[in-house]
């Protein structure tokens, strides 16, 4: 996972002119319509979420780029023309430093539903109905320090398995994948044996007691609303290594949200295959979540499979027009993909084996 960095100034939010701005809210209200989130979560993601990342979000090229030059701008305005005020605003030597965000970057979506799982989590709680008046840094200090003590209850307590909980749902050679049972008595009290054993908080609880209230109760409830499937790769004497989520869509479409090792890292290579597997036994949508891609699957128009297996041209394009890092993974880029990341972000392709034009335009030796 990225580290975010919070900038200190006496605002919570520090000024920046990001380019499109505009299309960051869009983005921000659709999936939030598309998460079917609450009301209020949703005003608030508007307000504050947006602000932070126009105002905070720090990054990397492609998630964060500084643009400085008419080349840069038409770049990623493509295939759209350069809008005159900005062309207006490069060619004078005084222009304040002017910025573009990602708007579907692996940083900003993980930082979007580590908030969300947040804002959801305060249901019951004091700050139920006011969370306005917590901004985004306060919101992500808080997420942070609620981790670390979910992780330091986790090494002094024991959770028991609840059999009774899960069913196994998929059989790989290194272990099984079983689904939580949403209309099991015992599933509030299986979401906290995995989060014990994996050290996040999708079983994490206000209540310990009664399993309710707190991150825990974010996630149970839409599991049992049927929003949410959860499930839970094991291996011998039901030992968890993967919490994987998938959101279920009003038109019945399964979309993967998130594929968490433990401690939240990425699941270790050793399993790629079997998650893999496992995502192909399930009637997925083509969107490829942060997660599976910081492990090395992605979603193609004939299913999942490794970054490295993925030959055909056009799944290729779509990947990389996404997650444009991936293009050093791929077995043997097309040319299409190589002019692609060659205008936009040509640091990438450093020692890859290049087409003749492509490495010609970037004025590098082939």
């Amino acid at each position: 996972m990225a580290i975010l960095e919070v900038k200190k100034s006496r605002s919570a939010y520090a000024p920046r002119d990001v380019l499109n701005a505009p299309a960051i809210k869009a983005a921000i209200q659709r999936r939030s319509k598309q998460r079917s989130d609450q009301a209020d979560i949703s005003a608030w993601l508007l307000n504050h979420f947006y602000r932070h990342l126009v105002g905070n979000l720090s990054g990397a090229a492609p998630d964060v780029q500084q643009v400085t030059t008419l080349d840069e701008a038409r770049a990623l305005y493509a295939p759209a023309a350069v809008p005159d005020w900005v062309n207006r605003r490069l060619r004078r030597p005084d222009t304040p430093s002017m910025w573009w965000i990602d708007t579907e970057s692996a940083l900003l979506l993980s930082l979007e539903l580590r908030l969300v799982e947040f804002l959801g989590s305060r249901q019951g709680t004091p700050l139920h109905g006011k969370l306005m008046r917590i901004n985004c840094p306060q919101a992500l200090a808080l997420s942070s320090a609620e981790h670390a003590a979910f992780e330091a209850q986790a090494l002094s307590g024991w959770r028991e398995h609840q059999p009774l909980a899960v069913k196994t749902v998929w059989q790989g050679a290194h272990g099984c994948f079983v689904e939580f049972l949403a209309d099991s008595p015992q599933l509030r009290a299986e979401m906290a044996y995995e989060s014990q054993m994996m050290r996040h908080c999708l079983g994490q609880f206000a209540d310990k007691r009664q399993c309710s209230g707190g991150y825990g109760e974010h996630y149970a409830a839409a599991c049992e609303a049927g929003r949410l499937r959860l499930f839970s790769y094991r291996t011998g004497q039901n030992q968890p290594h993967i919490t994987l989520s998938v959101a279920v869509k009003e038109d019945g479409r399964l979309v993967v949200e998130q594929i968490k090792g433990k401690q939240n890292r990425p699941p270790i290579a050793h399993y790629q295959n079997e998650v893999g597997a496992f995502l192909n036994s399930l009637p997925t949508s083509e969107e490829t979540p942060p997660d599976a891609a910081g492990m090395g699957i992605v979603r193609t128009r004939n299913g999942w499979v490794p970054v490295t297996d993925v030959r055909d041209a056009a799944d290729q394009l779509a990947l990389v027009n996404r997650y444009p890092a991936l293009i050093q993974q791929l077995p043997a880029p097309s040319v299409l993909v190589q002019w692609l990341v060659a205008a936009r972000h040509p640091h990438l392709l450093r020692d890859l084996p290049l087409a003749p034009p492509v490495a010609q335009a970037l004025g590098w030796k082939t």
